[in-house]
């Protein structure tokens, strides 16, 4: 029997993996996808989906707690069966990988849920996956392949998994609430679990090497994020890097180093989240000469091919950032200029980076930091949320809008948010990014009040020395 011959091959069903696999199948390609796990990869099925359906049961849990306090309203004693607060996100998971699993049926694009690995410049193997029937094909002819295999979980040399030891992956299914947790790695894995727990009422204390939590992002959005959460009752340990942990009874010990000084972090519970790594090490790049770069990541070009011209890469496997919508985004242009409708390049200072917790944290393009060492001089628009009518209204004033504008155009080439629905006001300063939208164009256009979107309007007005509210 030959092999199935296809246009396009995906290895990979995630966010990346199964919009690429659409939109060439809407550009006329005859495409295959091959995923080993369920349809929609980690994102659907073990980070995005079933992470932010936790996040939502934690703000239902202060909300609740909050209705006496705030609102006068009086609901009695609060209790939660916390199998059912994961039962829930685990159903979320679930409904969102059968649409995928639909949305590729119905765009015809088969499926082959098996192991996938690059076996010639235009041959992917297929291997069987425990617990699932054998592929009927061995082996899958493609024009082109697309790597988007995604990544995993990191862990530290000498880590095991289990007895109370996690990663995000055991976390999303572990339905019993620890009575304290310690969680190594203070991005954002580490702080959306750290406001899970914190709001269902265990102990929670948070280590990072790095003198900020959100290493990488802008300072005063950090410190401000982790006030927040030293103000929840959160201990949060900067400047300690992970040395070694060990079981004594019911509790793990980890130990922590601080300027050569160590101390003890006593947890029922250990996550770890110290980041994720790319999935490129088992794909068989090797055999066609796929080169990878620091860290396990795919070298890739401007349309992103990979050092083999048949062979292209998205998402995790490629570069970071390591988001869903990065990955999708790249799928589409991928695909887009392979079928020679779109031009190479891809601009990633449009990739909005979004942390889930309480309050929400949102950011794109530059930081002040970051555009003044490229030599870029700007101005900086910042509105506090208390000063955002909607905010107080709802009970939200803390946090604040900041605009990067480039002094020599007035361009918004940067923003950071922390405050209530950060993660969605964004989205009106990327647009405006991809349209090189400048301050008056963000500050005379009316928006509706009373809104949290108002704090943008005054933000570019701010940078310009106009703002009206504040």
């Amino acid at each position: 029997m030959a092999n199935p011959r296809y246009d396009l091959v995906v290895i990979g069903s995630g966010p990346g993996g199964y919009v690429a696999a659409i939109r060439a199948s809407q550009l006329k390609m005859k495409v295959a996808v091959v995923e080993r796990d369920r349809p929609g990869g980690v994102c659907l099925n073990w980070g995005c989906i079933p992470s932010k359906a936790l996040l939502n049961s934690a703000e239902a849990m202060e909300t609740i707690r909050g209705a006496s306090r705030e609102h006068g309203i009086e609901v009695g004693e609060i209790r939660f069966d916390f199998k059912k607060v994961i039962a829930r996100s685990r159903a979320a998971a679930d409904k969102l990988s059968r649409g995928v699993r639909f949305l590729l049926r119905k765009n015809n694009i088969d499926l082959y849920e098996a192991n996938g690995a690059v076996v010639g410049p235009n041959t992917v193997a297929l291997q069987a996956v425990d617990g699932k029937p054998a592929p009927e094909a061995k082996q899958l002819e493609g024009e082109r392949i697309l790597l988007a295999a995604g990544s995993g979980e990191r862990l530290f040399p000498g880590m095991q998994i289990g007895d109370g030891v996690m990663t995000s992956k055991e976390a999303l299914v572990h339905d019993s609430l620890p009575a304290s947790v310690a969680i190594i790695g203070a991005g954002a894995i580490g702080l959306e679990f750290g406001y899970f727990y914190q709001a269902f009422g265990a102990k929670v204390t948070i280590v990072e090497l790095e003198n900020q939590v959100l290493p990488g992002f802008d300072a005063e959005i950090a410190e401000e994020l982790r006030r927040a959460f030293v103000k929840r009752g959160v201990i949060v340990l900067l400047g300690h890097g992970y040395k070694s942990m060990a079981r004594d009874g019911d509790i793990w010990r980890v130990t922590v180093d601080a300027a050569g000084a160590e101390k003890s972090v006593e947890a029922e519970a250990v996550l770890v989240a110290v980041g994720r790594t790319p999935l490129s090490a088992k794909l068989g790049l090797e055999k066609v000469g796929v080169e990878r770069e620091r860290g396990g990541f795919i070298k890739i070009d401007d349309a992103f091919r990979t050092t083999c011209p048949s062979i292209y890469a998205i998402g995790d496997v490629g570069r970071p950032p390591l988001l869903a919508h990065k990955a999708s985004g790249e799928g589409v242009a991928a695909v887009e200029i392979m079928a020679g409708v779109r031009q190479p390049g891809f601009d990633l200072l449009s990739i909005a980076g979004c942390i889930y917790c309480e309050p929400e944290v949102a950011t794109v393009g530059l930081s002040e930091a970051e555009a003044k060492a490229r030599g870029i001089e700007v101005k900086v628009g910042k509105i506090p949320f208390r000063a955002i009518g909607k905010a107080v209204a709802i009970g939200h004033p803390d946090g604040f809008v900041k605009l990067v504008v480039s002094e020599e155009y007035s361009e918004v080439i940067g923003c950071q948010i922390i405050g209530n629905h950060a993660t969605d006001l964004i989205s009106e300063v990327v647009l405006g990014k991809t349209l090189e939208a400048t301050t008056a164009e963000f500050g005379h256009t009316v928006h509706p009040h009373p809104t949290m979107s108002e704090a943008i309007m005054e933000a570019a007005l701010a940078a310009e020395g106009e703002a009206i509210n504040y």
